[in-house]
């Protein structure tokens, strides 16, 4: 009778609630215990947490992005023209698409689409039919420009003293012996022209690191190692200049300022034109002159009629 009444007594109870909140309850009441070091400690734990929640959130970026930007969608991009000043764009107006102008017409147009205020640089830029890397293609050399190019030259001179003096006479800005040496040795370079005579070569020799790459260093084919020192300064002085053509064949040569107005810059490009025909390559088979162009320093470029082979 008496288990029978104890039975009863355990049926009758309240049943012990298993929620799994009651459940998450007893967990969290139980103390964590952790590793003073290691993958067990407290700080490692912490950190893989906040490293999975970094990962987590990267992803869910990504997914974001991946709407808003659907796979194979193409970037748009302005036109090259949209993306410059206000300026270029009106003296881009004024050139037309797909025409070809005569020198003279592109001089002039040049001139009036200068979009600068300053007294701004003609250049022409023509590409060849060339291969820089063979060297009897590899063309350089030097022209004097019969109006000059509208730019100030500082003209320096190494060579013996008599030579210097002379030169000085001549129009050079510096003319020096041993005391040119130690300006280089410094570093400083304060001149856009640098003339030598042979004999004086070797002692630039080691300077060629610092002179070469600003295209400062004396060349027989530029006409800046030279036993006539005098004449070379008075040329530098007049307006000589020297083009090369570059490793994409093309040549770039500035023919004066926009001031010097069209019959001037004209005559120079007339000039220089002359002087690249005579540099054409004997060995060439093919067009020599592919294209040309006239601009300013900060204008649009204009097509030339291709009539210098």
């Amino acid at each position: 009778m008496a288990n029978k009444k104890a039975e009863e007594e355990i049926k009758n109870e309240a049943p012990i609630e298993t929620t799994p909140e009651v459940v998450e309850e007893t967990i969290n009441e139980e103390p964590e215990k952790f590793a003073k070091s290691g993958k067990k400690s407290k700080k490692h734990i912490e950190e893989v947490k906040a490293e999975e929640e970094r990962q987590a959130r990267k992803v869910e970026r990504k997914e974001k992005e991946a709407e808003v930007k659907p796979k194979g969608a193409t970037p748009v991009t302005r036109p090259k023209i949209e993306r410059r000043g206000k300026k270029y764009q009106e003296a881009a107006k004024l050139i037309e698409k797909g025409k070809t102008y005569s020198l003279k017409e592109a001089i002039e147009l040049a001139i009036k689409t200068n979009p600068s205020k300053f007294d701004a640089s003609v250049e022409i830029h023509t590409r060849l039919g060339v291969d820089p890397r063979q060297a009897d293609q590899n063309i350089r050399t030097t022209l004097v420009l019969p109006n000059g190019n509208g730019k100030t030259i500082k003209v320096a001179v190494f060579a013996p003293l008599d030579v210097c003096k002379a030169a000085k006479t001549a129009g050079a800005d510096i003319a020096e012996d041993e005391a040119f040496l130690k300006q280089l040795d410094k570093g400083i370079i304060d001149f856009d022209v640098l003339i030598s005579t042979p004999q004086y070569m070797p002692k630039l020799g080691k300077y060629a690191r610092l002179l070469g790459p600003k295209g400062l260093m004396p060349n027989p084919k530029a006409g800046t190692v030279t036993t006539d020192v005098e004449k070379a300064v008075k040329e530098s002085k007049a307006g000589k200049v020297e083009y090369r053509v570059d490793k994409q064949a093309i040549v770039h040569i500035g023919i004066g300022k926009t001031s010097f107005g069209t019959e001037k810059l004209l005559e120079n490009a007339n000039a220089f034109f002359d002087s690249l025909k005579s540099q054409k390559p004997s060995s060439l088979k093919g067009t020599y002159v592919k294209s040309v162009f006239v601009t300013t320093t900060m204008g649009p470029s204009i097509p030339v009629e291709n009539s210098y082979n």
